[in-house]
């Protein structure tokens, strides 16, 4: 058992710094050296696992995706309306706090690496039909009067502004605080007709 733990926990430390070497020291920097330091232990027992610089690009790209979900499922769960849902599960992907511009810095390492990698490239798109399929359902959720076409066009224009919100403030915090990108979320969702606001009317409810 108590070696079982310990394998567990040197899992644990690896995954750390992995994420923590792209995050924080960027792609270029990304070695098992790197991630070997990060961990304080030998390449060796990083190799055991990582034998190569795509197999940790992989596993950054595959913890920013197990964090992603996490955090949607579970704002969706507590989620009070669908509109609510929809704006709480783009507001994530936004970069307005430490582990979001991490997320955001990690996402376009992996982007830059797998531009020129067909086996990253195809982890990629993987990953982003899901967060696009995820969007596009809450979309015809919270709009239930869109058409197919317009579930699609919408979603899609949501998805890029997040996501372009984010790149920026991963490069430019001080020009994309975190209230900028909010009120530029809010602003694409109104535009839409997908605003909290009218939910809130739609239910009842009054506005402050």
């Amino acid at each position: 058992m108590a070696r079982t733990a310990d394998q567990a926990a040197q899992g644990e430390a690896l995954s750390r710094a992995v994420w923590d070497v792209l995050a924080h020291q960027g792609l270029e920097r990304l070695t098992v050296r790197a991630v070997a330091a990060a961990a304080g232990c030998t390449t060796g027992l990083v190799m055991h696992r990582f034998p190569n610089r795509r197999s940790l690009l992989l596993h950054a790209r595959e913890l920013l995706h197990e964090k992603s979900r996490a955090r949607v499922e579970a704002l969706e769960a507590g989620a009070a309306s669908p509109r609510e849902a929809l704006r709480a599960v783009l507001h994530q992907g936004l970069a307005t706090n430490a582990e979001t511009v991490d997320g955001s810095v990690v996402w376009m390492g992996f982007l830059a690496a797998a531009v020129s990698d067909g086996e990253l490239l195809a982890a990629h798109r993987s990953n982003n039909r899901s967060w696009r399929e995820r969007v596009e359902r809450l979309v015809a959720t919270a709009a239930p009067d869109f058409g197919r076409e317009r579930v699609t066009a919408v979603a899609l224009a949501l998805i890029a502004m997040a996501e372009g919100a984010a790149a920026f403030a991963a490069a430019d915090p001080a020009s994309y605080p975190a209230a900028e990108q909010e009120r530029m979320l809010d602003t694409a969702l109104e535009a839409y007709g997908l605003g909290v606001g009218g939910d809130l009317v739609e239910r009842g409810g009054q506005l402050r």
